[in-house]
């Protein structure tokens, strides 16, 4: 069930790696390269064990900075592509190698802790760091990185950052670009860019933009300088049932547009509601919505927050939920190894998949693109009979709008090989043409990969050649990850 895994060129790749960092940084074990052909974490081919291909020649471990830039180098000299990763929970396709003979530059070795620097406020740590090791050292002393994806257990520090990552808490500490201080990247030219750690400079556009959300197709994140945060002394949890989904986004607004800063603002519709909350007392399948409103910090901000929580949603007709009952759910709502592995159980048990696609859009044009989205779905989407739940929730909210994240779980009545095209592929293009419909962006944190490249130019605009210029400067040979951003063969 799997493609051929060698090109003639294969075994002269393999050996020119092994005379730039040695034999045991060099890894072809044909499972770990087909594995390493694929992303969406979860995909449903590669759990079934097919594999189809292009495969990397393959998989550079590097070890430090010099070992990315020999390979890059080399890779740029030779005319190669480098899909280079770190964490591997990408879910847009960013990782996946589209052009035979691809190296993989896996740099989840490179996993020091550099500083920790309770004085100014931040930590250096190379691009291999897991995000939970580092939260869990900062919280011995009292720090946090205030940054919580679901991926936290398995997410590490350069793939965060080269993806624009965002965490729950970001209504209060914002996304992993408002807390990158500092950084080191390498281009494939060999050029190692340092980006100094301070906190804030007017010399210029902000380089640090070049490199955070590059997605490995401009350079390679080797180091990352990030802000930490006191570690909150008090957190107030609310909940509140409400019968209208734009009520609940509504209520978010104004919490956020009055100055409030919890860590944790959501709302939920009713179809993914009933997947997070379906055991609270008086939630109604049909109906309910549910909003989530974090509060953390200092005990009198969580105080003053809490209460201005209060104020706003005392003007709404909602239903409190016990705070026990919030606080529970959201300790349970992060994904490791053992959530991951019961996922692909099911696949295979019971042919059936969740996924999601993840937008934004100004305040006032929410409404519009739910409403577009759960439209055309239900009725253009062919296979909208194989859905077992459809909805969106809004996670991540600014002082000018919000994302909403959509939500699709459905039953697979086809071969494996032919699940992205016949499911996600068009759902995803249906919440990606309502977003860019309504003025929104098309992706507002997964990143673009290759799954989202034919919106680049439409997401852009006459703001296109800016993005175009960047690769052709910093990338002109095209080694870094082929086919994500910018479409495979495409014309820049």
């Amino acid at each position: 069930m799997t493609a051929e895994l060698t090109t003639p060129a294969t075994a002269g790749i393999v050996a020119d790696l092994v005379g730039l960092v040695g034999e045991a940084q060099v890894g072809t074990d044909p499972d770990a390269i087909r594995a390493a052909s694929v992303d969406r974490f979860k995909k449903y081919t590669a759990v079934h064990g097919i594999f189809d291909g292009p495969f990397p020649a393959a998989i550079v471990r590097a070890r430090s900075t010099d070992d990315v830039r020999a390979v890059l180098v080399y890779a740029d000299a030779h005319g190669l592509n480098v899909v280079p990763r770190t964490g591997g929970t990408a879910t847009e396709g960013g990782l996946e190698t589209v052009v035979a003979d691809s190296i993989v530059l896996d740099c989840s070795a490179m996993d020091a802790i550099l500083a920790v620097d309770p004085v100014d406020m931040q930590a250096t740590v190379q691009c291999g760091v897991g995000l939970q090791r580092l939260e869990d050292e900062l919280r011995a002393q009292g720090l946090t990185t205030g940054h919580s994806p679901q991926s936290r257990p398995l997410a590490q520090m350069g793939g965060l950052v080269a993806t624009r990552s965002i965490g729950q808490l970001s209504t209060l500490y914002g996304g992993i670009e408002d807390m990158v201080v500092g950084l080191e990247a390498v281009f494939p030219d060999g050029t190692v860019s340092r980006i100094k750690n301070v906190p804030r400079r007017a010399a210029g556009p902000d380089l640090r933009h070049v490199v955070i959300g590059n997605e490995g197709a401009l350079c390679v994140i080797t180091e990352v300088t990030v802000k930490v945060f006191t570690a909150p002394e008090a957190m107030d949890h609310r909940g509140y049932l409400i019968d209208d989904f734009a009520t609940g986004v509504e209520i978010l607004r104004d919490v956020v547009v009055a100055g409030y800063r919890p860590s944790v603002a959501r709302a939920y519709s009713p179809g993914d509601a009933q997947q997070h909350f379906s055991h609270l007392p008086g939630f109604d399948a049909e109906r309910t919505s549910v909003v989530v409103l974090v509060a953390e910090g200092p005990r009198r901000l969580v105080e003053a927050t809490a209460g201005g929580i209060d104020d706003v949603v005392a003007s709404y007709d909602v239903t409190p939920v016990d705070p026990g009952l919030v606080e529970e759910w959201f300790g349970n709502l992060n994904w490791g190894p053992d959530k991951i592995e019961a996922e692909k159980a099911a696949m295979l048990s019971e042919a059936h998949l969740g996924y999601t696609t993840e937008v934004s859009a100004s305040w006032s044009a929410v409404p519009a693109l739910y409403a577009g989205v759960m439209r055309r779905v239900r009725e253009e989407f062919p296979r909208a009979g194989d859905l077992t739940m459809l909805g969106a929730h809004s996670s991540h909210s600014y002082q000018t709008g919000t994302n909403l994240y959509f939500v699709y779980d459905y039953d697979i009545s086809c071969e494996p090989r032919e699940e992205i095209d016949l499911y996600h592929r068009p759902l995803n293009a249906i919440v990606v043409e309502e977003a860019l419909a309504v003025g929104g962006s098309m992706v507002h944190h997964h990143g673009i990969g290759k799954y989202r490249t034919g919106w680049t130019r439409e997401e852009h605009g006459t703001a296109y050649p800016i993005l175009a210029g960047l690769k052709r400067t910093f990338d002109p040979h095209g080694t870094m990850n082929a086919g994500t951003i910018f479409p495979l063969g495409s014309d820049l």
